[in-house]
Protein backbone atom coordinates (compact mmCIF):
# COMPACT_ATOMS: atom_id res chain seq x y z
CA UNK A 1 0.00 0.00 0.00
CA UNK A 2 1.51 3.47 -0.98
CA UNK A 3 0.28 5.89 1.63
CA UNK A 4 -0.65 9.46 0.25
CA UNK A 5 1.07 11.31 2.83
CA UNK A 6 2.71 14.39 1.66
CA UNK A 7 4.24 15.37 5.18
CA UNK A 8 4.85 12.75 7.55
CA UNK A 9 6.20 15.43 10.71
CA UNK A 10 2.87 17.16 10.22
CA UNK A 11 1.52 13.66 11.99
CA UNK A 12 4.10 13.85 15.18
CA UNK A 13 2.44 17.65 16.03
CA UNK A 14 0.84 17.42 19.16
CA UNK A 15 -2.97 18.83 18.74
CA UNK A 16 -3.40 21.88 17.08
CA UNK A 17 -6.66 23.40 18.10
CA UNK A 18 -6.50 25.49 14.25
CA UNK A 19 -6.42 22.37 12.94
CA UNK A 20 -9.74 21.53 15.32
CA UNK A 21 -11.43 24.28 13.96
CA UNK A 22 -11.42 23.70 10.47
CA UNK A 23 -14.73 23.33 9.28
CA UNK A 24 -16.57 21.00 6.62
CA UNK A 25 -19.62 20.95 5.57
CA UNK A 26 -21.01 17.59 6.71
CA UNK A 27 -24.17 16.00 5.43
CA UNK A 28 -23.81 13.09 7.87
CA UNK A 29 -21.29 10.86 9.82
CA UNK A 30 -21.96 7.75 11.35
CA UNK A 31 -20.61 4.33 13.21
CA UNK A 32 -21.47 1.72 10.71
CA UNK A 33 -20.10 -1.36 9.11
CA UNK A 34 -18.84 -0.74 5.50
CA UNK A 35 -20.90 -2.38 2.48
CA UNK A 36 -18.47 -2.32 -0.47
CA UNK A 37 -15.11 -3.27 -1.48
CA UNK A 38 -12.11 -4.63 -0.04
CA UNK A 39 -13.04 -3.80 3.69
CA UNK A 40 -16.74 -5.44 3.06
CA UNK A 41 -18.06 -6.44 6.78
CA UNK A 42 -15.78 -4.15 9.00
CA UNK A 43 -16.54 -1.72 11.34
CA UNK A 44 -16.13 1.73 10.06
CA UNK A 45 -16.67 5.63 10.80
CA UNK A 46 -18.13 6.63 7.58
CA UNK A 47 -17.80 11.12 7.24
CA UNK A 48 -20.18 11.99 4.04
CA UNK A 49 -19.08 15.57 3.06
CA UNK A 50 -21.29 17.75 1.22
CA UNK A 51 -20.83 18.63 -1.95
CA UNK A 52 -19.63 17.46 -5.69
CA UNK A 53 -19.37 18.21 -9.30
CA UNK A 54 -19.60 14.82 -10.91
CA UNK A 55 -23.31 14.01 -10.18
CA UNK A 56 -24.04 10.47 -10.92
CA UNK A 57 -27.60 10.40 -12.31
CA UNK A 58 -27.58 6.52 -10.32
CA UNK A 59 -25.92 8.44 -6.85
CA UNK A 60 -27.83 7.30 -4.08
CA UNK A 61 -27.33 10.25 -1.86
CA UNK A 62 -28.31 13.15 -4.14
CA UNK A 63 -29.04 15.29 -1.28
CA UNK A 64 -25.22 15.32 -0.84
CA UNK A 65 -24.40 17.53 -3.41
CA UNK A 66 -25.54 20.87 -2.65
CA UNK A 67 -23.06 21.53 0.21
CA UNK A 68 -25.00 25.00 0.79
CA UNK A 69 -27.88 22.90 2.31
CA UNK A 70 -25.84 21.46 4.87
CA UNK A 71 -23.62 22.71 7.84
CA UNK A 72 -20.34 23.36 8.18
CA UNK A 73 -18.81 20.89 11.36
CA UNK A 74 -15.65 21.75 13.02
CA UNK A 75 -12.93 19.00 12.74
CA UNK A 76 -12.55 18.28 16.20
CA UNK A 77 -16.21 17.65 16.49
CA UNK A 78 -15.77 14.74 14.04
CA UNK A 79 -13.19 13.88 14.61
CA UNK A 80 -13.83 13.50 18.38
CA UNK A 81 -17.31 11.37 16.95
CA UNK A 82 -15.45 8.76 15.01
CA UNK A 83 -12.46 8.23 17.91
CA UNK A 84 -15.69 7.27 20.62
CA UNK A 85 -17.20 5.14 18.18
CA UNK A 86 -14.54 2.84 18.70
CA UNK A 87 -14.28 2.55 14.95
CA UNK A 88 -10.27 1.32 13.52
CA UNK A 89 -10.90 3.00 10.55
CA UNK A 90 -12.81 6.24 9.51
CA UNK A 91 -14.18 6.54 5.47
CA UNK A 92 -14.37 9.67 3.96
CA UNK A 93 -16.67 9.93 1.57
CA UNK A 94 -19.35 12.23 -0.34
CA UNK A 95 -20.39 13.93 -2.74
CA UNK A 96 -17.06 14.11 -3.90
CA UNK A 97 -14.75 14.84 -0.78
CA UNK A 98 -11.78 15.64 -2.67
CA UNK A 99 -13.74 18.87 -3.32
CA UNK A 100 -12.30 19.81 0.45
CA UNK A 101 -9.10 20.04 1.42
CA UNK A 102 -8.62 16.98 4.06
CA UNK A 103 -5.46 18.04 5.93
CA UNK A 104 -6.70 19.22 9.05
CA UNK A 105 -9.70 16.61 9.17
CA UNK A 106 -7.70 13.68 8.40
CA UNK A 107 -4.53 14.82 10.49
CA UNK A 108 -6.42 14.97 13.45
CA UNK A 109 -7.69 11.48 12.72
CA UNK A 110 -4.75 10.02 12.49
CA UNK A 111 -3.68 11.55 15.50
CA UNK A 112 -6.62 10.55 17.31
CA UNK A 113 -5.42 6.76 15.80
CA UNK A 114 -7.77 5.56 13.06
CA UNK A 115 -6.43 5.06 9.94
CA UNK A 116 -7.83 7.04 6.95
CA UNK A 117 -10.06 5.57 3.67
CA UNK A 118 -11.07 7.97 1.11
CA UNK A 119 -13.88 7.04 -1.37
CA UNK A 120 -13.65 9.36 -4.59
CA UNK A 121 -13.94 9.81 -8.71
CA UNK A 122 -10.67 10.93 -8.31
CA UNK A 123 -11.70 13.98 -10.69
CA UNK A 124 -10.03 16.27 -8.06
CA UNK A 125 -6.52 17.11 -6.80
CA UNK A 126 -5.83 14.47 -3.51
CA UNK A 127 -5.15 16.41 -0.10
CA UNK A 128 -4.63 14.76 3.30
CA UNK A 129 -2.93 11.96 4.79
CA UNK A 130 -4.84 9.11 3.38
CA UNK A 131 -3.89 5.15 4.34
CA UNK A 132 -6.77 3.35 1.35
CA UNK A 133 -7.72 5.01 -1.69
CA UNK A 134 -11.05 3.52 -3.29
CA UNK A 135 -11.05 5.44 -6.63
CA UNK A 136 -14.60 4.81 -8.13
CA UNK A 137 -14.09 6.64 -12.07
CA UNK A 138 -17.12 8.05 -13.70
CA UNK A 139 -16.37 9.04 -17.30
CA UNK A 140 -18.16 12.19 -17.66
CA UNK A 141 -15.43 13.75 -15.03
CA UNK A 142 -12.67 11.74 -15.12
CA UNK A 143 -9.91 10.99 -13.18
CA UNK A 144 -7.02 12.86 -12.56
CA UNK A 145 -3.70 11.20 -13.76
CA UNK A 146 -1.93 12.43 -10.51
CA UNK A 147 -4.59 10.38 -8.47
CA UNK A 148 -3.71 6.48 -9.84
CA UNK A 149 -0.32 5.80 -8.60
CA UNK A 150 -1.64 6.09 -4.62
CA UNK A 151 -4.92 3.86 -5.76
CA UNK A 152 -5.72 0.75 -3.66
CA UNK A 153 -9.05 -0.07 -4.63
CA UNK A 154 -10.79 0.34 -8.04
CA UNK A 155 -14.14 0.00 -7.98
CA UNK A 156 -16.13 0.86 -11.03
CA UNK A 157 -19.98 0.84 -11.33
CA UNK A 158 -21.47 -0.94 -14.20
CA UNK A 159 -24.58 -0.36 -15.83
CA UNK A 160 -23.61 -1.49 -19.56
CA UNK A 161 -20.90 -3.09 -21.17
CA UNK A 162 -19.24 0.28 -21.91
CA UNK A 163 -18.44 0.20 -18.31
CA UNK A 164 -16.39 -2.57 -18.60
CA UNK A 165 -14.01 -1.19 -21.30
CA UNK A 166 -14.23 1.66 -18.87
CA UNK A 167 -12.81 -0.10 -16.14
CA UNK A 168 -10.10 -1.56 -18.10
CA UNK A 169 -9.26 1.33 -19.25
CA UNK A 170 -8.40 2.62 -15.63
CA UNK A 171 -7.05 -0.26 -14.65
CA UNK A 172 -4.14 -0.10 -16.99
CA UNK A 173 -3.11 3.31 -14.88
CA UNK A 174 -3.36 1.63 -11.76
CA UNK A 175 -0.48 0.45 -9.64
CA UNK A 176 -0.17 -3.60 -9.93
CA UNK A 177 -1.00 -4.10 -6.03
CA UNK A 178 -4.43 -2.41 -6.94
CA UNK A 179 -7.25 -4.70 -5.99
CA UNK A 180 -9.93 -4.67 -9.03
CA UNK A 181 -14.01 -4.39 -8.62
CA UNK A 182 -16.85 -4.46 -10.88
CA UNK A 183 -19.95 -3.35 -8.77
CA UNK A 184 -23.17 -3.82 -10.61
CA UNK A 185 -25.38 -0.68 -10.53
CA UNK A 186 -28.36 -1.20 -8.00
CA UNK A 187 -31.28 -0.27 -10.28
CA UNK A 188 -29.52 -2.06 -12.77
CA UNK A 189 -30.41 -5.85 -12.73
CA UNK A 190 -28.50 -7.06 -15.87
CA UNK A 191 -25.80 -5.98 -14.98
CA UNK A 192 -25.19 -8.23 -12.57
CA UNK A 193 -24.80 -11.22 -15.63
CA UNK A 194 -22.69 -8.96 -17.52
CA UNK A 195 -20.66 -8.79 -14.59
CA UNK A 196 -20.29 -12.08 -13.84
CA UNK A 197 -19.38 -13.77 -16.71
CA UNK A 198 -16.97 -10.93 -17.10
CA UNK A 199 -14.49 -11.81 -14.21
CA UNK A 200 -15.26 -15.57 -15.05
CA UNK A 201 -13.60 -14.71 -18.40
CA UNK A 202 -11.03 -12.21 -16.79
CA UNK A 203 -10.25 -13.19 -12.85
CA UNK A 204 -8.11 -10.11 -12.46
CA UNK A 205 -10.74 -8.59 -11.41
CA UNK A 206 -13.70 -9.17 -8.42
CA UNK A 207 -16.90 -8.27 -7.48
CA UNK A 208 -18.02 -5.71 -5.12
CA UNK A 209 -21.85 -5.67 -4.02
CA UNK A 210 -23.80 -3.42 -1.59
CA UNK A 211 -23.90 -5.56 1.11
CA UNK A 212 -25.34 -2.26 3.35
CA UNK A 213 -28.53 -2.66 1.13
CA UNK A 214 -29.09 -6.45 1.39
CA UNK A 215 -28.38 -5.74 5.48
CA UNK A 216 -30.56 -2.60 5.75
CA UNK A 217 -27.92 -0.75 7.59
CA UNK A 218 -26.88 2.70 7.36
Amino acid sequence: MKMFNPDKELLQETTNWRLDDVAYPLMEDFYTIQGEGVHTGKPAYFIRLAGCDVKCWWCDVKESWDETKHPKVKAGEIVKRAADSGAEFAVITGGEPLLHNLEALTIRLKQAGLSVHIETSGSSPLSGHLDWITLSPKRFKKPLDEVFPYVDELKVVVLKKKDLEWAEENAKKCPETAALLLQPEWDTPSSIDLIVEYVKENPQWGISLQTHKFLNVR
